[in-house]
């Protein structure tokens, strides 16, 4: 699977909140990643 990069602006409370989640352990990407597919999933479901 080729990936693709992707920019978004954050507000600063969410950027915050996404580097205490990269503290203890989980990347940016990875989180962003798993809430994508997640999102989508359960779009086709319905």
């Amino acid at each position: 699977m080729q990936m693709q990069r992707l920019n978004i602006q954050l507000p600063r409370d969410l950027k915050a909140k996404l580097d205490a989640e990269r503290n203890r352990g989980t990347t940016a990407a990875g989180l962003i990643r798993h809430l994508l597919e997640q999102h989508f999933k359960g779009k086709r479901a319905a």
